[in-house]
């Protein structure tokens, strides 16, 4: 691949990192923290494809300089007789970059997740809750409330969750929300199972706003061995799929 090819795979690969840190489209890939870092990634590469194009034209400019000169002609003729076509398959790079482009990718969804054992893991402390209300809570934070503290903040508090839904082999329904330490290729689930006044009819891979209350009940994920709390259900309301579809709050 010649420079000018190099120099338009360079502006590509800059221009569509930058248009999916401008848009939703970065964080199917990776966590909001990381945008600043993207979004300069993509103008470092679109300002290394102009300085490619830049340099480029300028070396044009010095060969034409030096045709001018009588003592050139023999070594420019020499050097032409060596030059080689690029082949044109390496313009297949560029398939990637326009799929980035123009294909936003689903997210992981109870496929991975029932394949994957849970990522729950025990944080280094917790935020105070608000001391009447209904509590909004992350899948996150609450299986580890349930788990780790074994519901002493929870008790007797109403708590709505977000999440999609996931089956397991038994129709046993989970609420889950994929936890991400940097990008997408690590994501990993963290579930919560739902009993009570769940739906009777569940979908895979919808988004529910679940309604309800602490309970005791706990199982091992059959994958990992890792705990699983419960929610017991007093309602659930369909939801859009969220802007940003994993969740972070394990790492903080």
């Amino acid at each position: 691949m010649n420079r000018q090819a190099q120099a338009a795979v360079l502006f590509l690969t800059g221009a569509a990192l930058l248009h999916a840190g401008f848009t939703d489209l970065y964080l199917r890939y990776v966590k909001a923290g990381l945008q600043p870092l993207l979004l300069l990634a993509g103008v470092v590469l679109i300002a290394a494809a102009l300085a490619t194009v830049w340099y480029e034209w300028r070396g044009r400019k010095q060969g034409e300089a030096d045709l001018d000169d009588p003592d050139q002609d023999a070594e420019s003729e020499s050097e032409s007789d060596h030059v080689h076509r690029e082949p044109r398959i390496s313009w297949l790079l560029v398939l990637p970059l326009l799929a980035l482009i123009l294909v936003a990718p689903p997210a992981l969804g109870s496929y991975s997740a029932m394949r994957t054992g849970t990522a729950l893991q025990q944080p280094y402390g917790y935020d105070k809750l608000p001391a009447a209300g209904a509590l909004h809570l992350s899948v996150v934070d609450y299986a580890s409330r349930a788990v780790y503290q074994h519901g002493r903040t929870l008790d007797g508090r109403q708590i709505k969750v977000t999440g999609f839904v996931a089956l397991d082999k038994a129709g046993t329904p989970y609420l889950v929300r994929m936890a991400l330490n940097c990008c997408a290729a690590d994501a990993q689930p963290v579930k919560i199972g739902l009993t009570g006044k769940v739906p009777p009819v569940l979908q895979p891979d919808k988004w529910l706003e679940v309604t309800g209350t602490y309970t005791t009940r706990e199982v091992k994920d059959p994958v990992n061995n890792g705990p699983i709390p419960f929610l017991q259900v007093s309602s659930a309301t369909p939801v859009p799929t969220p802007a940003d579809p994993y969740d972070e709050t394990w790492n903080n």
